[in-house]
This record gives structure tokens, C-alpha cells and sequence, in this order.
């Protein structure tokens, strides 16, 4: 028992860790022994500027950093991917050509795209839960901490143009405040062609050694006098109170590095039953039902460089998960990850046996889950069966407006639909083959599995099934362009009954009924709050249980600081990764048979003189990425992956396929964050696209060297 709460303990403290800026004085003495040069404070420090006011949370769900003193900064390709989509069209493809902008007014708005600053953040513990007791129930709680929260963020930010949230930590134990200035006027500047920036498509992702490209360039616009502005072309560059400085001295095995970004989400304290549910039940469901979908798409895409680019956004958000969930199944069952959590259960009931307060938790979230998991089942199959085509997404909108009875939402719901059917069949007959496959299959897929038993009637096998299927797909209105357009244009509150008709609203209606019955959402929820409730208790007792552990908040999409170094690892037997790849590696992989790993001529050409400029290794190599033990997850996407002085060396933009399981469960072993070398980026900048200009605003620093390049 000592031996593995020992384990445990190293395990908690080997490179694991999203840990709070504001609080990274507690962390600073382990970073400085690991191998850091600088100090907390020049990290995270409200009253001077610092790194923390060069990292943006790009949008809702990746990171920037600012490389210049006029606003530039740096995310992945993947998380500009929608933008550069938007922006392109066949005749102007940007997604495969790529984009660069030689002046600034060549730069392009992106209408909706926001970048957020983080000013300060604020400990709000007690302001928040002030008024709540031990007695207090779980909606009285709720309703108090909600109307604290209001009050609070009011206050924060009065007389202001800052916004402020408020987020609990660790269960609800903690509560801290974000104050943070949202610009709105970000525009496009440049990204590599996908052939460098999506470069291994989705077969590579995940997978190491990887030879993508990711990134792509954005700068935010103020106005005069430097605050968030709506676009407007008097609009000037915004001057960041720090960007980041570049190192061009590279990464050798074993440095310190560290990571500064907004992860999203973690579960790193859920208890077994958790664990099991998604990596054993849920998992395989999304997995196999994403393969459906992907394997239509995909076919699609291969016809037409036009079908290609339709597709190419919804496959790459699909294929993401579909393989991350892969490689977490499997992670979690190699590190025999729900028998290691009930190990440690175990250790706690036995701590808690005279703890009265903490010794019936466990007991109560295991009833909980037991609650939770068949309604959470079926949601899943509604979530990635029924919602998998456009048919059904379409349908859902139908049946919103069949039910709707006020006359000024039904006005407003016809006008939605009209214009999205209107986008819908411009390319329908197309994308009708795909769909109507996609739809079909799923929910064969679903009645197999016993959840469609609304498909059961006269129809026993699947051939009938599928012939069911294929009778609502083609008979509906919402398939037939001038029927649906005459049906919307003279509908009323009355033409309800009819719509509620269509076989496929009907459908739709029995999937959604069986999915969402009220009474089972009711014991759903009710186990949701029991959970959260519950999960607030086990994880203060798992702290005081292990007063010796400095425990980290789960990601919410919070600014953090991750810490490790540059190391390679072994997968499985007879295999070692070394820590970095090179253009060596694109070259080997190159087969021009496969879109995904298609060569650039001018790329091949640069290497075939090995025209690599400061870039270079002294080696004659060109290094493209690397990877490091730093504890990432989704929202790291673009992140800044910083050296021991606190300079950029790359941008994170995924992790080791062996390690995607690090969300519920981490293993130094196998746990790695997988980076851009900023010198490839830089090359690719400079040399590939002639974009130099774009060179000479950062500020580019070679240590062992006299060479500093500022603007």
C-alpha cells in the first residue's frame, strides 16, 4: 500500500499539471530545479507587463501568443482552419494554396473571430460563497452562488471595457475571477498551404513523429487609443504590453520547457465509475459511428478538388475525436487505469473510516453513476447516430417549427429555414449520396445495437430496415427543394399538424422521445447534481488525505502554466521515439497519390538545395517539430511552448496518440505534448512564402550568438 500511494504521489508531481498563474510562486522553486531561468513573476505579475499579456485565447477554444509589437501573433493552422475555409473558394483557394498577406491592407477581417487578454484574475472563494452553509441545499446554493457571481463580475469591471467571468475550481471548492479585454477586430495574415499546415491529414494526427506545419498568423486591430474596436478600416494595429521574443537556438533532449495556454477540459479526479463509462462504453460507440460518417465523407472528398473542400472542415472536427477516444481506450486499459482508481478508492474508504463527513462518498457516486450511465448511453447513440447526417439536422429545425405555436417565433423560424435550405440545395444533389448514406447506416447501426425500437415494426431484418430508411429519406418535403419552398412560403401556425406528418419529423420525434423521455432526463439530472455535489466532497477529502500533494484544478478553459522537458519514449516494445523529426521525415513520408501527403514543389525544392537560411540546424537539417512531457489537453491548441528563459521555441499543437488518455490519467511514460519548431515556422514564413516582412516585426534571438533581430 505504501509502495503505490508512493507511486501515486511521484506520478502526481513527474511533469502532471495544469497549474494557476496566479498561484505559480507555490511551483516556481520545482520549475527552477527542473531547469528554469526566470521567475514566477515574470510570468503571471499584474502590476508590470509579463508573458501572461502575450498569450490570447484565440476565439473560445484555441491559444495565441503575440510575436511582434504590432499584434501579430501565432495560432495552429487547425484552430485558423474555419477562418482560412471562409475565406476560401475555388477560385481562391486558401486552404490549399495557402494565404499571404504582403501589406496590411492585403490583410483579411474575420467577422466573429475574437482574441481575449487576460488582465488580472482574483481569488472570489469567499465573496462567491457567502451565504452558503453546510445545510444549505444544492438549488439554494446554486441560486446564491449565481446571484453572488453577478454581483461580483458587476463590480469588477464598472466604469470599464473589460469583462469579467468567474469560474469554480476543483469541484466548486474554489472560485476565482478572470478580468479580461475581448478584441473583435482580428484579421487573417497568413497560412501555409494545407499540403504544409495539415501536412499527414488525419492519418498522422495524434501520432508521432509528426511533420505538420500547423500554424497560421492573425493581428488584432484597436483603435486609436488601443482598446478592442468593431472592424473598421481606420483601425491600427494594437500595440500588446508584451510579445514573445523567438529563440533560434533549438531544443536538445532533456531541456526545460513550459507551456502557457487555455486548456479546456480535464477529469483528473473522477472516480472509476467514470472512467470505465467512457473509456469502455461510450468511447466504442462514438467510435464506431464516426467511422460511418468518415468513411462516406471521405469517398466524397476523393472526387473533386471541389468536394474536397466542402468536406474538409467537417472531417477534420469529426476525425479528432474519433481518434483521440482510440488512443484513450486504449491508454486506459494498458495502465489498467480503472483497477489503479479503485486501488486508490480502496485507500481512501479505508482513511475515511473514521471520517464521517467523507467515508459514505464514494458508496453515493458509485449509486450516481449507476443512475447516470443508461441514460448517458442513450444520449450518446442520439448525439452520433441520430444528429450523424444533415437530414436529421435539418429535420430537428422542421420539428422545432411543427412545434411552435407563438406566431412570432414561427415567423422567425420559417425565415431560418428558408435561408438555410436555400444554402442546403445549392450543392443537394451532390451531397444527397453521402448524406442519405451517412443517414441510413447509423441508424441501422442503432437499432442493431437495440436503441432504435421505434424502426421495429413489420421490418425484422436490416435489408428492411434499411429500405424503411430510404422511403423517409426520399419521400420527405425537407428533400424536395420546391415543395419545401412553396410549404414555407404560405405557412401558418396551422400548417403545424402537416409538418408533425413527414415521416421524417415523425422519426425524428419517436428518436428524440426515446432519448429525452422526461421522466428518465429527470433521474439524469438528478444524478448530474448528485455528482457534482458528491465529487466536491471526495476531492476536499482526497486533499486532505494527501496534505503533502500540490494538487492541480482540472482544465476549464482558464489560462495555465504546464511544465517538463524535451524527451523521447518508448510506445511499446522494440520501439524508441527520438524527440524531434526533421524535412527529412516529409520527404520519406511524400507519396503523390495521397492528398494528405502530397510536397509542395517550392518545400522540395528548398530542401534539395538545402536552402534553410538561419533556420538550420548547423547539422545541415530542418527541424519541424518536437515533443515534451508538458500536460496539455484540447484548448492548448496554438499555445506558446516556451524555453528556460521564457522565450518562444514552438507552438503546441497535439499530443502522442499512446497518451491521449491524460485527460482522466497520466503517465510520464507515455504522456507527450507534440510541438512546431518556431524555426520551421519561421522557414516557412521566410523562405517558402517570401513573407519576410512579417520576419522583420518579430524579435528573433540566438543566445550563443551577437545575432538579435528586433523591429
Amino acid at each position: 500500500m505504501l509502495l503505490a500511494m508512493a507511486a501515486m504521489t511521484i506520478s502526481a508531481l513527474a511533469d502532471e499539471g495544469m497549474w494557476i498563474p496566479m498561484l505559480l510562486g507555490r511551483n516556481e522553486a520545482d520549475m527552477q530545479r527542473a531547469g528554469m531561468r526566470i521567475s514566477a513573476k515574470d510570468i503571471y505579475d499584474i502590476n508590470n507587463a509579463c508573458l501572461k499579456d502575450a498569450i490570447i485565447l484565440f476565439n473560445q477554444g484555441c491559444t495565441g501568443e503575440y510575436v511582434s509589437a504590432e499584434g501579430l501573433f501565432l495560432t495552429n493552422h487547425h484552430c485558423g482552419y474555419s477562418y482560412i475555409t471562409m475565406h476560401s473558394t475555388v477560385e481562391h483557394d486558401y486552404l490549399t494554396h495557402g494565404f499571404w498577406a504582403m501589406s496590411r491592407d492585403q490583410e483579411i477581417p474575420c467577422p466573429g473571430l475574437t482574441a481575449t487578454r487576460l488582465v488580472r484574475m482574483e481569488d472570489v472563494t469567499s465573496q462567491v460563497l457567502k451565504g452558503v452553509s453546510a445545510e444549505t441545499s444544492e438549488t439554494e446554493r446554486a441560486s446564491i452562488i449565481e446571484s453572488n457571481i453577478r454581483k461580483i463580475t458587476a463590480k469588477a469591471v464598472e466604469g470599464t471595457h473589460y469583462k469579467a467571468i468567474i469560474k469554480p475550481f476543483y469541484y466548486g471548492n474554489q472560485y476565482f475571477m478572470y478580468v479580461n479585454e475581448v478584441f473583435t477586430d482580428v484579421r487573417l495574415v497568413g497560412a501555409p498551404p494545407s499540403n504544409i499546415g495539415k501536412f499527414g491529414g488525419d492519418t498522422d494526427n495524434w501520432m508521432w513523429p509528426r511533420h505538420t506545419g500547423d500554424f497560421s498568423m492573425f493581428r488584432v486591430y484597436a483603435d486609436k487609443d488601443n482598446k478592442p474596436a468593431a472592424y473598421n478600416v481606420n483601425n491600427k494595429p494594437y500595440k500588446p504590453l508584451k510579445h514573445l521574443e523567438i529563440s533560434l537556438d533549438g531544443v536538445n533532449e532533456g531541456d526545460f520547457t513550459f507551456v502557457f495556454g487555455y486548456p479546456g477540459t480535464t477529469q483528473r479526479y473522477v472516480t472509476s465509475d467514470a472512467v470505465e463509462l467512457a473509456a469502455n462504453i461510450e468511447n466504442p460507440i462514438r467510435i464506431d459511428l464516426r467511422t460511418i460518417r468518415l468513411k462516406h465523407y471521405n469517398k466524397a472528398m476523393n472526387q473533386s478538388p471541389a468536394q474536397r473542400l466542402k468536406y474538409a472542415s467537417r472531417v477534420a472536427s469529426i476525425a479528432n475525436g474519433w481518434k483521440k477516444w482510440q488512443g484513450e481506450t486504449q491508454g486506459i486499459n494498458r495502465l489498467r487505469g480503472v483497477e489503479k482508481k479503485r486501488e486508490f478508492e480502496r485507500r481512501f474508504q479505508q482513511w475515511a473510516a473514521n471520517r464521517p463527513q467523507y467515508y459514505n462518498v464514494l458508496p453515493q457516486l458509485a449509486e450516481a453513476y449507476k443512475q447516470l450511465r443508461p441514460v448517458e448511453v442513450e444520449l450518446t447513440y442520439f448525439n452520433e447516430a441520430v444528429m450523424a447526417s444533415d437530414f436529421m439536422s435539418r429535420t430537428l429545425a422542421a420539428w422545432r417549427l411543427a412545434n411552435t405555436d407563438d406566431e412570432l417565433k414561427v415567423l422567425e423560424a420559417v425565415n431560418k429555414m428558408k435561408n438555410d435550405n436555400e444554402k442546403y440545395f445549392t450543392d443537394f444533389a451532390q451531397h444527397t449520396i453521402v448524406d442519405r448514406a451517412i443517414f441510413i447506416e447509423t441508424f441501422v447501426y442503432m437499432w442493431k445495437a437495440g436503441y432504435a425500437p421505434y424502426l421495429e415494426g413489420s421490418e425484422k431484418t436490416v435489408a428492411q430496415i434499411e429500405k424503411t430508411l430510404g422511403k423517409i429519406y426520399d419521400e420527405s418535403i425537407l428533400n424536395n427543394q420546391v415543395k419545401l419552398k412553396k410549404f414555407l412560403d404560405n405557412y401558418t401556425a396551422k400548417s403545424g399538424k402537416k409538418l408533425k406528418d413527414d415521416p421524417a419529423v415523425k422519426l425524428f420525434d419517436q428518436a428524440y422521445t426515446l432519448a429525452y423521455d422526461p421522466q428518465k432526463l429527470t433521474a439524469y439530472r438528478k444524478a448530474q447534481q448528485d455528482i457534482q455535489r458528491l465529487m466536491r466532497t471526495y476531492v476536499k477529502g482526497m486533499m486532505e488525505m494527501q496534505p503533502d500533494v500540490n494538487f492541480f484544478p482540472d482544465a476549464n478553459l482558464t489560462l495555465r502554466v504546464a511544465y517538463g522537458h524535451v524527451e523521447g519514449f518508448r510506445p511499446r516494445d522494440g520501439v524508441y521515439y527520438k524527440p524531434y523529426s526533421t524535412l527529412q521525415g516529409i520527404m520519406e513520408k511524400e507519396n503523390p497519390d495521397i492528398y494528405d501527403y502530397v510536397v509542395e514543389p517550392r518545400l522540395k525544392e528548398l530542401y534539395n538545395t538545402k536552402d534553410y537560411g538561419r533556420y538550420g540546424t548547423p547539422d545541415g537539417h530542418m527541424p519541424v517539430g518536437f515533443i515534451a512531457t508538458n500536460h496539455t489537453t484540447g484548448g492548448n491548441s496554438g499555445s506558446p511552448v516556451l524555453n528556460a528563459d521564457g522565450r518562444l521555441i514552438g507552438l503546441n499543437f497535439d499530443r502522442c496518440w499512446e497518451g491521449t488518455m491524460s485527460d482522466l490519467l497520466f503517465d510520464p511514460d507515455y504522456c507527450r505534448n507534440i510541438c512546431l519548431d518556431i524555426r520551421y515556422c519561421l522557414f516557412i514564413i521566410d523562405k517558402f512564402a517570401g513573407a519576410g516582412h512579417l520576419i522583420d516585426e518579430m524579435t528573433l534571438i540566438r543566445s550563443n550568438s551577437n545575432e538579435v533581430q528586433s523591429e
